[in-house]
């Protein structure tokens, strides 16, 4: 534990709706769900309005629609919460230079390695408000709750306790008394299948796990885990804050909105995921060892192939090539429906190896991919809800909704008042999407939407 409160965690109120609702006057005060829009997607993100209807993330999207019929349900816009998330990270530079983001919408922040010195409850609230104005300024708007402890624990429980829109400053010497009658669930690491075992040892909040046994928690969690569990059960705490977090895997993943069941039909998808994941790999300045491709199937079961390479690469055709032999590999699974297939590579290394994988033992009929020249991900293929549009005569817009070969658009940006509604052709040649561009560095790891 460290002696005085000097780490901070951020983290962006409801971020991907928040975002919505920023850039479209008329979702402001409503309730707005981003996910996947298929019947099979899952809610990624729901504003505290959809919350009071109990829609929440990871959540399947047929039962957020039901919840809360009355919601806006968009697509989701990368290009635009990689900008704010860019943003609101170099604020959090500007206090120091050790920032750990965890994903687009929440970091550490090791306020001493910033040079400060004074770590008075008073002075800590004063730099933590200061801190959700600048963001709010630099964002246009968006709202952060932060956190601030003696520990990453700490730091991310006050967070929590500050949200929406809030800030928590846990003085040291409290930190113990501050969480002894939490659930345990508010523990890192304890998620739905150890809080079941807990509770078969009569463990619900963190006053029962220090009361606990170490023989029970061996027994039933492992020494690992039960050493874990207990320190943090006393608020001990000793991690870093770490500005370069090392990947252990790059992959993408696509869920169909029907399941697929023919290889000349996923071979060409699992290229195209695979061309894109040597690219993050090679943008990240990695090679890599192995080689995997998942599938689910209708029923959830999921299968997964693997192929380690006697060398390590980051070619296109390499990594595509394996990929679609992994994928042929389990094609007997492929009558039971694919409902996700996903490509990912680990193993890395900083430099090449000459000794790769003989793709030649195979037929040469199977090893050969067409590659996709597509350098995004997904193709644009038609409007989704929240997409961004420009028509010639209206200006900018964003996608209501889309059918029967007609889209229908609200014309309003962040800087407008509400717009008025147009239903249009979906091939309206004066309409077409516009993207939103974010810088090409990184500050926060990619992410994508279930669909």
């Amino acid at each position: 534990m460290r002696p005085e409160p000097s780490i901070l965690h951020l983290d962006l109120d409801a971020f991907f709706a928040a975002v919505e609702q920023r850039d479209k006057p008329s979702l402001r005060g409503k309730p707005v769900v981003v996910g996947g829009i298929s019947g099979r997607g899952v809610v990624s993100t729901a504003s505290y309005e959809a919350r009071k209807f109990g829609v929440h993330s990871a959540q399947p999207m047929h039962e957020a629609r039901r919840l809360c019929p009355n919601a806006a349900f968009l697509s989701g816009r990368f290009g635009a919460y990689r900008v704010a998330s860019r943003q609101v990270m170099a604020v959090l530079r500007d206090l120091s230079p050790l920032v750990e983001p965890m994903s687009l919408d929440e970091a550490f922040v090791d306020l001493a390695a910033g040079g400060r010195t004074d770590f008075s409850t008073e002075t800590l609230t004063t730099m933590g408000n200061q801190l959700r104005e600048r963001v709010s300024e630099v964002t246009g708007g968006l709202t952060a709750s932060v956190g601030v402890g003696s520990s990453k624990f700490i730091a991310k429980l006050a967070s929590e306790q500050a949200k929406p829109d809030g800030l928590v400053v846990v003085p040291v010497g409290t930190e113990a008394g501050r969480i002894a009658f939490l659930d345990v669930r508010a523990i890192p690491g304890v998620g739905p299948a150890t809080a079941e075992r807990l509770q078969r040892l009569g463990v619900r909040t963190v006053t029962d796990l220090r009361q606990a046994t170490a023989n029970e928690l061996r027994r039933e969690l492992g020494q690992s885990t039960a050493e874990w569990l207990t320190a943090l059960a006393y608020a001990r705490d000793d991690r870093g804050v770490s500005s370069s977090r090392e990947a252990k895997s790059i992959s993408m993943e696509d869920t169909f909105a029907t399941d697929y069941t023919k290889l000349e039909d996923l071979a060409p998808i699992t290229a195209r995921d695979a061309v894109l994941v040597a690219g993050r790999l090679r943008k990240a300045g990695f090679f890599a060892r192995t080689i995997t491709v998942k599938l689910k199937l209708s029923d959830f079961a999921i299968h997964t192939r693997s192929r380690t390479l006697l060398g390590a690469v980051d070619s296109d055709e390499t990594i595509a090539s394996v990929a679609v032999l992994l994928l042929r590999e389990q094609s007997h699974l492929l009558s039971q429906g694919i409902r996700l297939l996903g490509v990912g590579v680990s193993g890395f290394t900083t430099e090449a190896q000459e000794a790769l994988f003989e793709i030649g033992a195979a037929r040469a009929d199977e090893s050969r991919v067409d590659l996709p020249a597509a350098t995004v991900r997904h193709g644009w293929t038609g409007y989704r809800p929240g997409d961004d549009v420009t028509h010639d005569d209206f200006g900018p817009g964003w996608v209501w909704g889309t059918g029967l070969d007609l889209v229908t658009v609200r014309f309003e940006t962040a800087t407008t008042s509400p717009g008025p509604i147009r239903t249009l052709s979906v091939d309206d040649p004066q309409l077409r999407p516009t993207l939103v561009q974010a810088p090409d560095e990184d500050s926060a790891g990619p992410g994508w939407l279930e669909e």
